[in-house]
């Protein structure tokens, strides 16, 4: 069972592998070259399956799980902002017409990765590739006990401790000498390791039962 997780960063994505008891990083321009290499299933922390007015089922749920740090989940991904749209202000006067929530900074500075990965899974539909939210995986990692912020020193420690229990043992050497240069944040590289253990080992998902699916046979279900 190989399993790959991905976060993205401003310039690409971090790929961490989960392959028996070995454990890769690595680095990648797009999402393609990064879900180049075989594997059996894999996890983003980006929005897979949308809505045309940004409202998904399992973003609530999420949100509802990680109160009182709701705001942890973005919402509202649509495709027609960033296909219409290279103005977020024009854009959300559009979503305003249309009876709409706004979009927020946050997810709409996403946009690019959102489009690359609704394109990239639309086009390798047959592959297991799942929507899975880091925050998630690091709160069933905690017992369900609500995290310190992800870039504060104690929220960082935390979930480095978690993850070494995880059994990944590098992930000090990750975290300094294998990302200088890469241009990714140490929260990427953590979030990326949360990602691929949910690929690795699923232990639940919002909301459970059979995929609610988008018009585009995408399923909106976020996985941890």
């Amino acid at each position: 069972m190989i399993a790959v997780g991905l976060d993205g960063f401003s310039k690409g994505w971090v790929a961490v592998s989960i392959d028996g008891d070995q454990r890769t990083i690595s680095f990648h321009g797009d999402v393609a070259d990064a879900l180049s290499c075989p594997f059996d299933r894999a996890g983003i922390d980006i929005p897979i399956g949308m809505t045309d007015d940004g409202e998904r089922a399992c973003d609530r749920l999420a949100r509802a799980r990680l109160r009182p740090h709701t705001s942890r989940v973005f919402t509202g991904a649509r495709r027609w902002l960033w296909q219409e749209y290279r103005d977020p202000d024009l854009a959300n006067e559009e979503a305003g017409r249309r009876g709409q929530t706004a979009v927020s900074r946050q997810l709409w500075h996403l946009g690019n990765k959102i489009m690359e990965v609704d394109a990239f899974v639309r086009a390798n539909a047959a592959r297991d590739i799942r929507e899975v939210h880091p925050e998630l995986v690091f709160l069933r990692l905690n017992g369900g006990a609500t995290l310190p912020r992800k870039k504060s020193e104690e929220g960082d420690a935390l979930r480095r401790r978690l993850l070494e229990r995880s059994g990944f043992h590098d992930i000090d050497h990750w975290l300094t000498r294998a990302r200088i240069g890469s241009g990714a944040k140490r929260d990427d590289v953590l979030d990326a390791c949360a990602v691929a253990l949910a690929a690795h080992q699923p232990s639940g998902r919002v909301p459970e039962g059979s995929q609610p699916l988008d018009g585009h046979d995408l399923p909106m279900q976020i996985w941890f």
